[in-house]
């Protein structure tokens, strides 16, 4: 099994990384398509597009218009996830595996910071985390270095390969390469082993059983 350097901190991607929220973020973005005359995307279309804040991607698909399409999407998200909110498979058996005397737990995503604090509070996980960080919590959003550096803000770490970075898109892996940290991709994944959408990563973990594994093997 790889060895990566024994974390001071683990900063996590929210969806799809802990959570299950492709259904969502599908059904939500197709009513805002529909509603600003775009045809509607495929599921495949949907994972394999989606990877950015809105305040960076929505421009680029809506225009002049995007702020209306964004709080329409934010309007059509927030009516569904806290029914349909599911946590992926033994995703909080490994939070709680984590030795927190020894290592920075927190949460990096470019989720709006208000709605990932709501599905926080919903699923009881809010106390499994020392920082949570949302899209617009920071000036940028990932994969800008500056909601890293938020996350970090309170502690005494700095991003260095002791922090690992943990996602499942090649946003994440571009955040944790712009801060230094190591990079670490999550889910089913067709990889070379090396690289994923160009970002190199350190180690890739399909469930959170493995993932739980390269913690404890790390230690």
């Amino acid at each position: 099994m790889t060895k990566l350097p024994t974390p001071r901190a683990i900063l996590f991607d929210w969806d799809n990384t802990l959570v299950d929220t492709w259904p969502l973020i599908h059904q939500s973005l197709n009513s805002t398509l529909r509603l600003m005359n775009h045809p509607e995307w495929s599921f495949e279309k949907v994972r394999s597009e989606v990877k950015k804040s809105m305040r960076d991607s929505f421009p680029e698909m809506f225009g002049d218009a995007w702020e209306d399409a964004a709080r329409h999407y934010q309007q059509a998200y927030r009516a569904l996830h806290l029914q349909h909110l599911k946590p992926l498979d033994g995703a909080l058996d490994m939070l709680k595996s984590i030795p927190r005397d020894k290592i920075f737990v927190g949460i990096v995503s470019n989720k709006k910071g208000d709605t990932l604090r709501q599905e926080l509070n919903h699923l009881g996980w809010a106390a499994q985390f020392s920082s949570t960080v949302g899209a617009g919590d920071a000036d940028e959003d990932k994969p800008s270095v500056k909601p890293v550096l938020l996350a970090l803000s309170d502690t005494s770490i700095t991003p260095a390969a002791d922090v690992w970075f943990v996602g499942d898109t090649g946003v994440d892996l571009e955040c944790a390469l712009n801060t230094g940290c190591t990079p670490v991709l999550y889910g089913d994944h067709t990889t070379d082993g090396a690289t994923h959408e160009t970002f190199p990563f350190a180690a890739h973990v399909r469930d959170h059983a493995a993932l739980t594994a390269l913690i404890r093997n790390s230690l």
